[in-house]
């Protein structure tokens, strides 16, 4: 059953490494095409809560929910694009099997991609600029296609939460703009978008709301009410110079 777009719901969440907590009791709700920006310090959590949303990470204490449903039912229309850093582009896989990777959850991991999951990862690949080049290795690519491969891999799930860990780090203008365009697309198709960025200036221009994140849940609501020189100062811990 292909359940319909909800809201996403985090309750008392916990969560973090090993025996250390990087986030303690963490609540908000997005609605169906809200993009909420994720932004800190160095080690405030943005990166473990997107982790722990995807699954990587399993919560200590709270929950997780879309719709009213416990996300992890959801795990095939979770899409999460990782930190380049975070990446081995060494393993030997090509473009369009990074793509197809979001198709098998859905399809069943020990299933062989059909000719319609292939068909889908070339036209993900096509819209973002990548036609034909499914079959080169992931390493032969710049910076900025390997952002658009993984990319791609969201768009193949059609998702109801995309969760994207510093997309615009190393990457040049025309790569901003594909980015752009498909966060605007994934928010039109009601699907909620959460973007960890250490890039301010992209928080005020790209999201409708702030999650404001040290270590715990500082302040969260709609950029332009919650983007205050008081917030990101509490945030920041007074390392961030505030401009009016």
């Amino acid at each position: 059953m292909d359940p319909s777009p909800g809201a996403l719901q985090v309750t008392g969440l916990s969560t973090g490494y090993g025996t250390t907590f990087h986030l303690a009791n963490v609540a908000f709700r997005a609605e169906p095409g809200d993009v909420v920006g994720l932004i800190g310090p160095n080690g405030g959590g943005k990166s473990t809560l997107l982790k722990t949303i995807a699954g990587v990470l399993t919560p200590r204490a709270g929950t997780i929910e879309l719709g009213g449903v416990p996300l992890r039912r959801l795990a095939a229309r979770v899409a999460f694009v990782p930190q380049r850093e975070e990446v081995n582009w060494d393993f030997p896989v090509t473009a369009r099997d990074v793509v197809l990777m979001g198709r098998y959850r859905s399809a069943g991991w020990l299933r062989r991609p059909g000719r319609a999951d292939r068909d889908h990862a070339e036209q993900a690949l096509a819209r973002l600029g990548l036609a034909g080049l499914g079959h080169r290795h992931i390493s032969s690519f710049s910076g900025g296609q390997q952002q658009r491969i993984f990319l791609a891999r969201a768009l193949v799930q059609d998702p109801l939460v995309v969760l994207l860990d510093e997309p615009f780090t190393g990457i040049d203008a025309a790569n901003r703009e594909v980015f752009h365009e498909a966060i605007r697309d994934f928010a039109a198709s009601g699907a909620v978008v959460l973007m960890a960025t250490h890039d301010l200036d992209e928080v005020q221009v790209t999201t409708s709301k702030i999650a404001c994140v040290s270590g715990r849940l500082v302040a969260y609501g709609p950029t332009a009410e919650t983007w205050t020189p008081e917030i990101l100062r509490a945030t920041f811990g007074g390392r961030v110079a505030v401009f009016a």
